[in-house]
């Protein structure tokens, strides 16, 4: 019997100001969770008609060690914190002549460091409850993609976070799992494949289904990992991308 009830345990969602950690918090906070968004610029739909309750929000600098670690304190002094979506991430494409340092210190510190630093802080609280929930974002990239050097190396590494630690969190009720999102039209994806042009084109003919990922799409795979219900289920990969993962379409 678990010592608490999950229900009552807050949601934490990194880079939730727009596309799939804005659909991501929208969906938990429609089935009644209490969710908690972590990025530099608020949420949309923070108080919809349909949440039980309104979406919070904090500033924070994902780079900035210093300013996480302010406000996990902050946050675990108020709340005891259940699940935990890493989603914020950036990518830096470029070749391997062209990757920089600064973009392997920039790629790594918020698709890895950050997310490290973020489990760190809430899973004294989860092994004391004896129940977590952490659902890591990957990408289908990892499969391999041209200038995508510091991304996809970053993105490899959430998958064997994931592996790791799900090993260390299993006897405490808490699992680990990743899903890799395939192409997805957010207005990042619009801005560099416009409605009518040959590129959009091409990645849409690329996918099997014939069709991009919508934000919602991924936000419901995440939902099911996130479930007190899949409690048995850990260390999983979970490709949502049109079949993207199995055609090897690697220029997507």
């Amino acid at each position: 019997m678990m010592p608490v009830n999950p229900d009552d345990l807050l949601t934490i969602v990194t880079g939730a100001s727009s596309g799939l950690g804005a659909a991501t918090a929208h969906k938990l906070a429609l089935e009644g969770r209490r969710v908690l968004t972590l990025q530099r610029h608020p949420p949309p739909n923070v108080a919809h008609q349909d949440y039980k309750y309104p979406i919070e929000f904090r500033e924070v600098d994902l780079y900035d060690h210093k300013a996480i670690d302010q406000v996990t304190a902050e946050i675990t002094q108020k709340y005891q914190v259940g699940y935990l979506v890493n989603n914020a991430g950036v990518n830096r494409p470029g070749s391997i002549e062209a990757v920089t340092e600064d973009d392997l210190d920039a790629v790594w510190q918020l698709n890895i460091k950050a997310p490290i630093q973020l489990i760190k802080a809430f899973l004294p609280q989860m092994k004391a409850n004896h129940f977590g929930r952490i659902v890591n974002i990957s990408s289908r990239a990892i499969l391999g993609k041209t200038e995508r050097i510091a991304y996809a190396s970053s993105k490899m590494g959430t998958v064997g976070l994931t592996l790791s630690l799900c090993l260390e969190l299993a006897p405490f009720g808490i699992t680990v799992n990743v899903v890799a999102p395939g192409p997805v039209e957010t207005e990042l994806f619009k801005r560099g494949h416009p409605i009518g042009s040959e590129r959009r084109a091409f990645v849409i003919n690329s996918v099997p289904m014939k069709r991009l990922g919508s934000p919602e799409d991924i936000a419901r795979s995440i939902s099911f990992f996130l479930s007190p219900d899949s409690g048995f289920i850990t260390g999983q990969l979970l490709y949502v991308c049109g079949g993207v993962s199995v055609s090897g379409s690697g220029g997507l």
